[in-house]
C-alpha cells in the first residue's frame, strides 16, 4: 500500500498544472487546478521545465485571491506581475526570451453629456471636493463600466449626478491625455444629449452644484474652462457622429460603431 502511495504521488508530480493554451504559444493553468501550499513550488517548477521543453513561448498565471500563497512563489519561480482585480492577478513569465507579450489596460475611458434642454439651456455641475465647490462649471459625466456602451453610460451618468433623464444623440468627439490616474491613460468622450427632463436633484456627496445655464452665456463665459466652452461650442454646431448599424459587422451589444452622418448612404447602395 505504501509503494502504490509513492508511486501514485510520483506519477502525479511528473505531470504538469492542467492548462489550456492560446493560440499564440501561451499557456493558461487552470487556476482550479494550481497545487496547494506544500506542493506549489516543485509542480510550478516541472510545469516549467515541460512547458518550455515542448516550445511554448509564455506562461499566463491567474492566481485568485484565495490562493494568494502562489504569488510569492511565482516570483521567486520568474513570474512578473501583469493585472489584477478584485478577484485575482494575473502574473507572466517568458519561456523564450523575445517573446511579445501584450499589456495589461493601458486607459481609462470616461464620457461627458452636453445635456441641452427645449430653452437652449445647458445641464452643468461643479463637483465637491473635501466638502466644498471645486473648480468652473463643466459637464456631468463620469466612467464608463465595463461591458457598458458610451450611450448608456452618459446617460445614466447624468441621471446619477443631476437626476436628469436624457436620451443619446451623437457623439461630438474625444480627448486623448497621458499620465492620468495611476500612470494610465485616459480618453474622455464628449456626446451630446437631448433632455427629457428638468428637475435637478444632485447626487449631494459628489456633486456641490447644478444649474441649467443659457449656451450662449456659457459659451461666453471666462470662467468656464477652454475646453468646456470648445467641445460645448462643437456639440452645438459641428456635424455629429452617429451610431451605426453596419449590417453584417459584429453583435450590436457588444461594440460601438459612430460614423458621420451621411443621408445619401444606404445599406447596399454603392458610395
Amino acid at each position: 500500500m505504501t509503494m502504490l502511495a509513492a508511486d501514485s504521488y510520483t506519477a502525479h508530480r511528473m505531470d504538469p498544472i492542467e492548462f489550456k493554451t492560446n493560440p499564440f504559444g501561451g499557456v493558461l493553468p487552470d487556476p482550479k487546478a494550481l497545487p496547494g501550499p506544500e506542493e506549489i513550488r516543485g509542480r510550478l517548477d516541472h510545469s516549467l521545465d515541460i512547458w518550455r521543453n515542448e516550445g511554448y513561448q509564455a506562461v499566463w498565471l491567474e492566481i485568485p485571491l484565495d490562493q494568494a500563497y502562489v504569488v510569492p512563489v511565482a516570483a521567486e519561480a520568474g513570474f512578473e506581475y501583469h493585472q489584477a482585480n478584485s478577484g485575482y492577478v494575473m502574473m507572466t513569465r517568458k519561456l523564450e526570451e523575445n517573446t511579445f507579450l501584450p499589456l495589461s489596460a493601458t486607459h481609462y475611458i470616461g464620457a461627458g453629456g452636453v445635456v441641452i434642454n427645449g430653452n437652449k439651456e445647458l445641464l452643468v455641475v461643479r463637483e465637491k471636493r473635501d466638502g466644498q465647490a471645486s473648480g468652473s462649471f463643466k459637464l456631468p459625466g463620469g466612467h464608463i463600466l465595463e461591458g457598458e456602451h458610451l450611450a448608456q453610460g452618459v446617460v445614466r451618468e447624468v441621471l446619477e449626478e443631476t437626476g436628469i433623464e436624457s436620451r443619446f444623440i451623437s457623439l461630438v468627439g474625444f480627448r486623448h491625455q497621458h499620465g492620468y490616474r495611476h500612470g494610465k491613460s485616459d480618453i474622455y468622450f464628449i456626446c451630446r444629449l437631448e433632455a427629457l427632463s428638468d428637475e435637478i436633484t444632485m447626487q449631494e456627496d459628489e456633486i456641490a452644484e447644478a444649474a441649467w445655464i443659457p449656451v450662449a452665456d456659457y459659451l461666453s463665459s471666462e470662467s468656464a474652462s477652454v475646453f468646456n466652452r470648445r467641445v460645448v461650442e462643437a456639440a452645438v454646431k459641428a456635424p455629429p457622429l452617429q451610431s451605426t448599424f453596419i449590417e453584417g459587422y459584429r453583435d450590436p451589444s457588444t461594440v460601438e460603431v459612430y460614423l458621420p452622418k451621411d443621408d445619401s448612404y444606404s445599406p447596399g447602395k454603392s458610395p
